[in-house]
């Protein structure tokens, strides 16, 4: 019986291949279906964020805002200048009803990038409630 252990290029490769499924069911709107291989890349690159980022919208998508705001909350973490992901954890914040918090991250992705509306848009809605 073999003992084969993938070395770091295979695992690699793993990895992308389950990154690059995931994010294709993602597009495609099957969201659920997406959360499979992207929590299988997750398990085994847990410092990327990108696969946390996208992991983070399939929960999303799917309804499982405490899920997504862990996902988002790892990927701030990690990349504190991200935008996209401060304006994300503000989305799943609000939805799991942490109001406070999500208009700070909703507030700093919207002064992060000024250019987009859709981040002034939900930063000023919360304010506004």
């Amino acid at each position: 019986m073999s003992d084969h252990r993938p070395s770091p290029e295979e695992r690699g490769e793993h990895v992308y291949d389950l990154f690059r499924r995931g994010t294709h069911l993602l597009e495609a709107g099957d969201f659920s279906a997406a959360t499979i291989p992207l929590e299988r890349a997750r398990r085994l690159e847990p410092d990327k964020t990108s696969i946390r980022e996208a992991l983070g919208r399939a929960y999303f998508r799917s309804g499982r805002y405490a899920q997504a705001r862990d996902e988002f909350a790892a990927v701030v973490e990690r990349a504190p200048v991200n935008d996209f992901a401060h304006f994300c954890l503000g989305r799943a914040l609000e939805k799991t009803g942490d109001r406070a918090e999500a208009r700070r991250h909703l507030a700093l992705a919207a002064n992060m990038r000024p250019d987009r509306a859709d981040y002034r848009i939900y930063r000023d809605r919360l304010r506004a409630a």
